[in-house]
């Protein structure tokens, strides 16, 4: 284990995560409205999502950890937060998300890409009060893009993908 490079132990996640919601923004501006399934087209994102329309965006699909919302319900001196407030796409459990930046990840039967963090806007400070942005930071999840369409539903596994050189078939973790 000593010998592995960075690059290498960035390849391995401890367990799978898990979807725990599924948010889809109806408008800019608009409500944020729970599914238990949706699908990911690739090019576009998450039908139902206002943001699909946006073509190839680095964007196409939001993800935050479930294990954030009560950090940032602290911060801002509230008892909790819900994931249709914070207006991300998807609340998974389990998984370091920032393990799957600028990685390939299964969520459900759609492969994704991860493009970056998830940086809040400033609606947060509308939406979660004041300090609200300042709370989101470092918080906010990572953007996804879909290379490969698929069903994402609550329930299903988040897996970081890794295409072994050798036979070039990809490997789940």
């Amino acid at each position: 284990m000593a010998d592995e490079s960075f690059n290498d132990l960035k390849k391995h996640s401890a367990q799978p995560g898990q979807v725990e919601w599924i948010g889809l923004c109806t408008s800019r501006r608009g409500a944020v409205r729970s599914v238990e399934s949706v699908m990911a087209r690739e090019g576009t994102g998450l039908d139902g999502d206002h943001h699909a329309a946006n073509g190839n965006s680095k964007r196409q699909v939001t993800l935050i950890q479930a294990e954030h919302l009560p950090v940032i319900a602290s911060l801002i001196g509230r008892e909790a937060v819900t994931p249709n407030e914070l207006r991300r796409n998807v609340l998974v459990s389990g998984i370091n998300l920032l393990s799957l930046k600028d990685q390939k990840f299964r969520v459900g039967a759609a492969l994704l890409q991860g493009t970056g963090p998830c940086v809040p806007c400033s609606r947060m400070e509308e939406v979660l009060g004041t300090g609200g942005y300042n709370a989101m930071r470092g918080h906010g999840g990572i953007c996804a893009r879909v290379l490969e369409e698929g069903t994402l539903s609550v329930g299903d596994a988040v897996r970081m993908v890794i295409e072994e050189p050798d036979d070039g078939q990809p490997t789940l973790f």
